[in-house]
Parts: C-alpha cells; structure tokens; sequence
C-alpha cells in the first residue's frame, strides 16, 4: 500500500443497497460466488448487513471475504451469523518486526487474534494467504506451513504480483513459482490434489495438510479466469492488471435500465479482456482488489 492513503468520500462509494443491486444481475448472469476484498472490507461500516444483503439474493451465491485480520476478533461471530460463507486472511509473516515493516504499523497481535476468533466462530476451510517476497519474507515458508497445519488451516502461497504504482513492487525481488514450490517441498513434500475452480494449484501433504500456491506471473491462468470485480467506487474491471473498465455507478443511481445497461457493460469487458495479461499492474491493489 502507498504509504499516503487517500479515502473517497461516502458520496463516491456505492452503498450497499447499490452494491446488492449490481450483484443481483451478475447473479443472474450466471456469477455463483461474491468476494469481499479490498484494501480492507472490515473498514466499512456495519459490514455485516452487506453480507446479509448479498446473502438474500436469488440464486443463493456464496460470499466469501478476504481480509487483513485486524478487525476480525470484533466482526468474525456477527460475520458467520450473517451467512457468510468462508474466509481468507491475509498474512505474510508470524514476526512482528516484519509485519510492522510491511504493513507500515504493529498489529501481528491482532491478526493472531482474529484468526482464533474466526476458528471459534466456525468459519469452514479458512484460507491464509502469504505474498512470497524474496529476501523479505520468503524464509518463513516451513514456519507458515506449521502455523497453518497446526490449526486445520489450508496455507495459499501466493508469487509476488508487480504493480507498476507501487515502487516497492516495481523493484521487488520475486520468488516464481517453482522456486516456491522447491521451498515448501524440503519442509513437507507435496501431494497433487483435485483442482478446485480458483486460481491456485493444490496439494496436500503427508500429514494430511492443504497447501495453495497461486502464481499469476510464472503460470497465469487467464484462459479460465471467469472473474469480474467491481470496486467500491462503482467501476467494473475485467482483470486486476489490466482490460479495460467500465463506471456503473451513474447507471446503478439512475435506476433505468440498470440490467441492459449491465449486460452491455458486461459483453464489453468480454471483448477487451486479453488472451494474456502483461504481467505488470497499473492501478493500486489495494482499490482493486487481491
């Protein structure tokens, strides 16, 4: 993340009846599952009732969230009451000095806390998702893959996604696919395991725990990517490096035509779309979502 936040304004942001709205088509087109990503879900307010909302629209999709964990010990209870369905949380490393530096404040305490909260309140095939950053964090691999097996944890290694707006990510040493794989595999060898429908390979190991690894650079996977993201201020995206976008939000307020206009909106990023991604982002990930 920039070190200089800039936050929208409400008047900016769709609300979560407008969210709800754009879902209800989508869901219509076909789209089976919703994921709350960020920045940071947890930041809006009253974030339940958006899982209620989604959760109530015909068709049944499944929602999911991805979160950074630091407000996940308050929310998690009130989340799974709501219908939210699973959960994927965001850490990169079990040593408070690196987590400060990466995320440019103290809180490694209450990730740790929201993890336990969200194993008590049940949440089903919790996820941890660690960005693999050479000479940064790539040593805590063995230590991930015990901290997540040791709590029923499926550990999602993720290779490291270059974004041309983040000079951090322009100059990052990245650890490709392979290499990761070599790094868990003189830990815990690993066992192939049946494909689900996201991005990441995945396995298992002797002992019997779940491992992802989702490397968008060394193996993308953009002939069976089948997502579309649409970010809090009304714009929909066909890729989070690139592909072109569409603004619905005047659309979605006008209330006329929002299901023409949306399929219209939807037929068009299909066509801009590319074969292949060019391996370097060209907006910020944390207004697009990871």
């Amino acid at each position: 993340m920039p070190e200089d936040q800039e936050f929208f304004g409400r008047e900016e942001l769709l609300s979560y009846e407008e969210i709800t709205a754009v879902a209800r088509v989508l869901v219509a087109h076909g789209v089976n599952k919703i994921r709350l990503t960020g920045g940071e879900p947890l930041l809006r307010r009253e974030l339940v009732e958006l899982v209620r909302q989604l959760k109530a629209v015909p068709g049944g999709p499944r929602v999911v969230m991805t979160t950074n964990g630091m407000l996940l010990s308050r929310h998690a209870r009130a989340l799974r009451d709501a219908g939210l369905d699973r959960l994927n949380i965001s850490l990169d490393t079990l040593r408070a000095d690196r987590f400060e530096r990466l995320a440019r404040r103290p809180g490694l305490p209450l990730v740790l806390a929201g993890i336990d909260a969200a194993l008590e309140a049940g949440f089903p095939g919790t996820k941890l998702n660690m960005v693999v950053l050479g000479g940064v964090n790539d040593d805590e691999i063995p230590a991930m893959l015990d901290f997540a097996a040791a709590r029923g944890l499926e550990q999602r290694f993720i290779e490291f996604m270059p974004m041309a707006s983040n000079d951090y990510g322009a100059r990052a040493e990245r650890v490709p696919l392979d290499e990761i794989r070599r790094r868990i595999e003189a830990h815990a060898p690993l066992q192939p395991r049946a494909h689900g429908s996201g991005p990441a390979d995945t396995f298992t190991t002797a002992a019997g725990a779940k491992v992802g690894i989702i490397a968008a650079i060394s193996l993308p996977f953009c002939e069976t990517c089948n997502r579309v993201r649409l970010t809090a201020q009304g714009v929909l995206r066909s890729c989070l490096f690139e592909g072109g976008e569409v603004s619905i939000r005047e659309l979605v307020r006008s209330g006329d035509g929002v299901e023409a206009g949306l399929t219209r909106a939807l037929e068009f990023l299909r066509r801009v779309k590319p074969p292949v991604h060019d391996g370097l982002g060209h907006v910020q990930m944390n207004q697009v979502g990871g």
